[in-house]
């Protein structure tokens, strides 16, 4: 009888994402929720087996290039049977289920907006590990889309006035009023928001397109570029160096920024010969048209505090660059 009740929740599921397709959304009310924080709907037994650590495995893994371990989400679980009326708000939202079919759905805006559902249904406790081993990564890539669009958006109620910024570099950016510019010249600009203990940065400068290659010494390039022209703009104290951490590899993807290709690295930087860290994410902009590469990076300094939604921040405010 229970796997029953779980697979009418489900149908149900199905039929109202379903329908949200044909209707007007307008009406839905505004969803619930912390940046990247995920509610997880499966029934406890579920939870407490191989799916759910199936489930941690993937959707709380370390986030890449922190200094210390957090979760790409913060998670919190709750059976289908308590997933009605104000819950439904929420905006990222996993829904696991034992049923008679074998599904693994992405929705968007069922019971509010904005808000992301992936839905995975399977007959068997291992197919269920499979199906989210499969699709996990689809899946992740759909949440942090999601999470991005609402970072940008909260970031847009109160923006702060950059007309500079596009009349020497060519580009703008999203970026909230908090921010100040820290520096500014022809060819680097540093702009901060101060914290409690630190404060959070975004760089902006430009390189000649053949000072990275496309080959095994991407990385290696992104890395001597970052630390040569940081070391120089970014003043330290006691004749210290802002470097990239030498200790680790930082991560190397590829993407798009406002349609043009691009390198993504993620790693830590640190002062030389000083106890002072952080994270940082860096973005390379192939910009063929002005023969270069604009670089957008963004990095923290706040010891002793959690960093994941610090550089989320940074990393939904370089995805807003508009180049010329």
């Amino acid at each position: 009888m229970k796997s029953l009740y779980y697979l009418s929740l489900a149908l149900i599921f199905v039929f109202s994402c379903n329908e949200s397709r044909k209707k007007d959304t307008s009406y839905l009310p505004k969803s619930l929720g912390n940046i990247n924080t995920l509610q997880v709907v499966t029934p406890n037994d579920l939870w407490n087996s191989r799916v759910g650590e199936e489930i941690r495995t993937h959707f709380a893994a370390p986030a890449d290039g922190l200094p210390q371990d957090e979760p790409l989400f913060s998670m919190n679980q709750m059976p289908p049977e308590t997933y009605t009326g104000f819950a439904r708000k929420y905006r990222l939202v996993l829904y696991v289920s034992l049923g008679d079919e074998e599904k693994v759905e992405l929705k968007k805006n069922a019971y509010s907006k904005p808000q992301t559902l992936a839905f995975v249904i399977a007959k068997t406790e291992e197919d269920l590990v499979r199906l989210i081993a499969e699709n996990q990564t689809r899946i992740i890539n759909a949440f942090h889309i999601s999470e991005i669009t609402e970072r940008q958006r909260r970031t847009s109620i109160s923006l702060m006035k950059l007309d500079s910024l596009d009349e020497v570099m060519g580009v703008t950016l999203k970026i909230p009023s908090a921010y100040h510019i820290a520096k500014s010249t022809d060819e680097f600009y540093w702009i901060r928001k101060e914290l409690k203990s630190g404060s959070t940065n975004i760089i902006i400068y430009q390189v000649p397109l053949d000072m990275i290659n496309k080959d095994s010494t991407t990385v290696g390039n992104i890395i001597k570029m970052r630390d040569s022209i940081g070391g120089k703009h970014l003043p330290v104290e006691d004749d210290g160096r802002f470097i990239t951490e030498e200790a680790y590899a930082p991560f190397l993807f590829t993407t798009e920024i406002n349609g043009k290709p691009a390198y993504e690295t993620k790693g830590t930087w640190e002062v030389k010969n000083q106890y002072i860290a952080g994270p940082f994410v860096n973005y390379a902009v192939r910009d063929e048209p002005n023969n270069r590469y604009l670089i957008l990076e963004g990095f923290t300094y706040a010891p002793s505090v959690e960093k994941r939604d610090l550089q989320f921040e940074l990393e939904s405010i370089l995805k807003s660059a508009i180049i010329k």
